[in-house]
């Protein structure tokens, strides 16, 4: 039986760029039909928004040729045939003794070709290519385990927020895309990723104490209360990246990790934000992590917090 004839390309002008769209009614969200076409235009109306979210990043992209539904390749290198206007930044992944040249995004064209490519998710560094060990974004990742309800991300996003304000750390938050929220702080880039998660260990646990019956920092997975929310302090370790402010994320749903005010956290519902809800959303909103950049925040803190839980005995997770 003869496969579905590809439909026609067309070509894009974004941003003063041509980028041309193979395929674009193959559909990639099964659940309402949208397709890769669809795909681009969501990232062309939000495009402010995803290029601040992943600006002079090193940056990995999640890829599905077949759509949502079919397999999903992991690219960290810049995928082959890219136009001479693409950016890249080099990172060296010292396991393995190797270097990759990740796409660095500086204008939407650079997402929409990236999308052109086959890539749903982004997934950039906390770190610039001014200096990618330096990470200048501190991520709070309230990841809840199978049996955890999302009253309870609700009430440890409050108690994250409370800390963060007695720091005198202005926190943007975020929804996941999937059952979880993520917090967003920018902070100097004066310490390496190893310092940045012990810091952000140290936030965990003062979270974990103040809310004790809802939280856990264990750190195996085996080891962990399924009704509890793991604060992923791990998610500031080097190479790992979780998606960005936008990115849609790559479900039959097409769900939008979507940013999100201090004062939606109590009612929000991370399913009503997909790339056929998000557009309206930013088009009354903005982009409400644009101020992100103004507020920037010391670690010495925290740092002061974690050699006191280390003096105190507390034991460091193995490196991953």
């Amino acid at each position: 039986m003869a496969g579905k004839a590809k439909s026609p390309a067309v070509e894009l002008e974004v941003g003063g760029r041509t980028v041309r769209v193979s395929n674009p009614d193959r559909v990639y969200f099964p659940a309402h039909g949208e397709t890769k076409l669809d795909l681009v235009k969501y990232y062309l109306s939000v495009s402010d928004g995803i290029v601040n979210a992943l600006r002079e990043r090193p940056c990995m992209l999640h890829r599905f040729p077949e759509g949502a539904a079919g397999e999903k390749v992991h690219q960290k290198r810049l995928p082959h045939g890219a136009p001479p206007w693409m950016e890249t930044v080099q990172v060296k992944f010292p396991r393995y003794n190797r270097t990759a040249d990740e796409l660095c995004v500086t204008e939407i064209a650079h997402v929409a070709w990236a999308v052109q490519m086959s890539t749903v998710e982004f997934h950039p560094w906390n770190s610039r290519r001014a200096d990618t060990e330096k990470p200048d974004e501190w991520r709070i990742d309230l990841d809840p385990m199978p049996d955890c309800p999302f009253d309870r991300v609700r009430r440890v996003a409050g108690v994250v927020h409370e800390v963060l304000d007695e720091l005198g750390a202005v926190g943007y938050p975020k929804t996941s895309g999937g059952s979880g929220i993520h917090v967003y702080v920018r902070v100097r880039p004066e310490y390496g990723f190893s310092d940045v998660r012990r810091a952000a260990l140290a936030f965990a646990r003062e979270v974990e104490r103040r809310a004790p019956e809802d939280v856990t920092t264990t750190w195996w997975r085996k080891d962990r209360d399924p009704k509890k929310l793991f604060v992923d302090y791990n998610q500031n370790a080097r190479d790992h990246t979780i998606a960005s402010a936008y990115s849609v994320r790559g479900n039959a749903d097409g769900t939008v990790s979507t940013p999100i005010h201090w004062d939606e956290v109590d009612d929000v519902n991370p399913k009503d934000f997909t790339i056929r809800t998000v557009p309206q959303r930013y088009a009354e909103l903005g982009d409400l992590h644009a101020s992100i950049d103004d507020d920037v925040y010391s670690l010495a803190t925290l740092m002061e917090w974690a050699e006191r839980d280390e003096r105190e005995g507390a034991e460091a997770p193995p490196e991953d």
